[in-house]
């Protein structure tokens, strides 16, 4: 059986309302001129970054790929870890699929794949607010030995100091791998500053136009490397986003309204000392997990509390679902027992300081973002799927299509079947 290689081009925040600006850009242009492309995909919820990586490469909800956040959510630490670990995904990935057809992989920059069974992987997994000049000491053990050993003495000074950047990281060792291995069969790159730059100034923000055209270039160098270097007439191509982003309208700080309710208790300077009820933050949508979902009357207790304030306009709260409802509707299991999430774009802080439920109140060190994401799959905005090459059909518009769909879609290009998954292969554009 003959396969064409598969390339895959993710650009985190890829927005739906990108796609007119792209196809007037020159290497972003040629993906619309010869392929096809889905413009609404709808994210999992929440629309997460590493939620939706997780889906993208299984085909799966959360229910079944087991990666509810970015972070493993631990109420009296703020500073808990994130998801990195393969061992932390649930299921089979289209990297292992793609291995079990005796098929070449390569992963650079994606999210909780550390330790993946990947021939060639460069894992997300330095932390984000790491500025030290040791970022090694994350890679070694998780990345591939060889890569390591070859690349980051060169390049791993793109990942030291407050300058670091994993973009220009990714694309250094990228276009060495497909120069000094061979294209492999199956790469998927991620590029993250579409979404930093729009979480700082906000979603249509001529910054957000400009980080699309460095990313435009970027794809052009990669192009140009498989080019020279691989099987470009027998590659397909895939260019997509794992989520959208809204712009704030408003924050609110539920943790400091379950206080005032009694829900909470803290000391003098503001420190957790007990709960019944503790809000998590996953930006646009809350996650209300209580301290004993069995005690039923303090069940009932907090759901009327969470009611009346939905039905308060004061709070704009549109969204209000029970933890039974959210697995049924979404797919979306976690530590969680209610989800919230407001009639126009909020984020839902989870800070215990302050008296003031509105106010955005920071620890040092971090930034007040303009826009971000974790909304509700429908919303605008959301992202888009954009295919050309050999197994993809031209000039095909899909107006919309669920992100679970993607992992088998692009399994098909490679003709490979993903079994026992949430996700359908979108048969319109293939072949």
């Amino acid at each position: 059986m003959t396969r064409n290689k598969l390339f895959v081009f993710m650009l985190d925040a890829l927005c739906s309302s990108d796609i007119e600006l792209m196809k007037q850009m020159s290497n972003f242009k040629w993906m619309f001129d010869k392929g096809s492309y889905i413009k609404h995909i709808e994210p999992v919820y929440p629309s997460y970054t590493y939620v939706c990586h997780c889906s993208i490469i299984t085909g799966n909800t959360v229910k079944h790929h087991g990666v509810p956040h970015n972070v493993i959510l631990e109420i009296e630490n703020p500073d808990a870890p994130w998801y990195n670990q393969r061992s932390d995904v649930k299921c089979s990935t289209i990297f292992d699929y793609a291995k079990e057809a005796g098929l070449s992989t390569c992963s650079i920059s994606w999210p909780v794949t550390g330790k993946a069974d990947i021939d060639y992987n460069m894992p997300m997994i330095v932390p984000a607010k790491y500025i030290g000049e040791d970022p090694g000491q994350f890679l070694w053990g998780n990345a591939t030995e060889e890569l390591m050993e070859r690349y980051f003495w060169k390049y791993g000074r793109y990942l030291m100091g407050k300058d670091r950047s994993l973009d220009l990281f990714t694309m250094a060792i990228a276009p060495d791998i497909i120069r000094d291995y061979g294209q492999p069969d199956v790469m998927f790159v991620k590029m993250c500053d579409l979404d930093t730059v729009r979480h700082n100034y906000g979603v249509y923000s001529k910054e957000a136009e400009e980080q699309l055209r460095k990313h435009n270039y970027e794809f052009g160098v990669l192009l140009e490397s498989i080019k020279r270097y691989g099987d470009f007439e027998h590659t397909n191509f895939v260019i997509m986003g794992d989520h959208g982003q809204q712009d704030i309208s408003k924050n609110i700080n539920l943790n400091i309204l379950l206080k005032d309710a009694g829900f909470i208790k803290c000391d003098d300077a503001g420190k957790l000392i007990d709960y019944d009820a503790y809000c998590h933050s996953v930006s646009l949508s809350g996650w209300i997990q209580l301290k004993n979902p069995d005690d039923k009357e303090m069940y009932e207790k907090v759901y009327d509390f969470l009611k009346s304030l939905k039905d308060n306009p004061e709070y704009n709260i549109g969204y209000l679902y029970t933890k039974k409802e959210a697995d049924e509707l979404f797919g979306l299991v976690g530590p969680f027992d209610f989800v919230l999430e407001g009639k126009e774009p909020m984020n839902f802080s989870n800070t215990l300081a302050g008296k003031d439920p509105f106010e955005r109140y920071l620890r040092p060190g971090q930034h007040s973002s303009v826009a971000s994401h974790g909304h509700l799959p429908w919303k605008d905005e959301t992202t888009t799927f954009i295919a050309c090459g050999p197994d993809v059909k031209e000039n095909v518009v899909i107006e919309r299509s669920k992100m679970i769909n993607e992992a088998p879609t692009m399994a098909k290009m490679l003709k490979l079947t993903m079994e026992n998954i949430d996700g359908e292969v979108i048969e319109e554009i293939i072949k």
